[in-house]
């Protein structure tokens, strides 16, 4: 009676051959293929040319994180949060860009070219660009429908602080998801009321188009955490409070596991997709945290990130 050894994940396991039933030893094979694929992925990620840069990740915390988007009440603090620096590999993706999608990593990069001739306006956007984002998202998810409620351009000023009044949006610095497991259903029901029960019974997705408006762009690009490396507990549910509404984002804890991606000198023709919601917990991708960071090789005179994203509903029918 013979035995092999079979190393599955990192542990090995000592098999008896005489009397192995069939399905388990296609069982074994089929765990082993899937060990090598695995192996073989994250070796083509190490070769990846990467640089170092400091990532803002949440500091854990008892109490359920809060910030305020407007000046709070007096003797309220603007956010009860505190964030800490993590100096991190981040890969760049343009090597293997055909590779990564929004149903495995949770983002993807599209060549578009739009005809919007100035995206500060924002009645331009809505006319020209708001159609083409529709289309884009419809093509790449096969989607039924694709519902724009909403858009923000940013424009860096240094030692500018976000949200300041009479200030451009800044580059959102900290590393985070847009939306959460209950805030994802809840914007439907926000813009979709009357529909919202019917098309909660089918497929939502959150999906972000981001694009720099002035290319390429080298100051405060865009890096993307790998989902299949975010745990659930990553995830911290974190309240954004509006004068009108309490929205709830995801912010995100430190772990080793994170595998960061970006996209450098993405240039005007060039969109970058990234799921922040999606209903199916079948295995693929639900939340793909992002953040903005300063890459330490970003010549001194790189003009100002500027940038606009689109936040959208899209839905699959039942």
């Amino acid at each position: 009676m013979g035995t092999i050894r079979i190393a599955c994940r990192g542990r090995e396991h000592l098999a008896t051959l005489a009397g192995a039933s069939p399905i388990w030893l296609r069982g074994v094979a089929q765990t082993t293929q899937e060990d090598a694929i695995v192996t073989s992925r994250a070796e083509m990620i190490d070769a990846l040319p990467r640089i170092e840069a400091q990532l803002h990740y949440l500091v854990p915390m008892a109490e359920r994180p809060r910030t305020y988007t407007y000046d709070p009440p007096r003797g309220v603090p603007r956010s009860n949060t505190a964030y800490e620096a993590r100096t991190l590999p981040i890969y760049n993706a343009r090597p293997m860009a055909s590779e990564i999608s929004l149903d495995r990593q949770g983002f993807a990069l599209r060549q578009h070219h739009s005809a919007v001739s100035d995206f500060y306006d924002d009645d331009e956007v809505r006319d020209v660009y708001y159609p083409e984002a529709e289309q884009v998202i419809a093509e790449l998810t096969g989607a039924d429908r694709v519902f724009i409620f909403d858009h923000t351009q940013r424009r860096r000023i240094a030692g500018a602080a976000d949200r300041a009044p009479g200030v451009p949006r800044q580059p959102a610095s900290r590393v985070h998801v847009d939306h959460t497991a209950r805030s994802g259903p809840q914007r439907v029901r926000d813009f979709l009321g009357a529909e919202a029960d019917k098309l909660l019974r089918g497929r939502i997705q959150v999906i972000n188009l981001w694009r720099p408006i002035r290319g390429p762009l080298r100051d405060a690009p865009l890096a993307v955490c790998d989902a299949r490396s975010v745990a659930s507990g990553d995830l911290v549910p974190s309240e954004l409070v509006y004068p009108d509404r309490v929205g709830e984002i995801y912010a995100v804890t430190y772990s080793p596991t994170h595998r960061w991606f970006y996209l450098p000198e993405m240039r005007e023709d060039e969109a970058l997709l990234l799921k922040c919601y999606d209903s199916m917990t079948d295995g693929r991708a639900r939340f793909a945290p992002h953040t903005a960071f300063d890459d330490p090789t970003t010549p001194a005179d790189a003009p100002p990130r500027e940038s606009i994203e689109i936040r959208t509903l899209v839905f699959h029918s039942a």
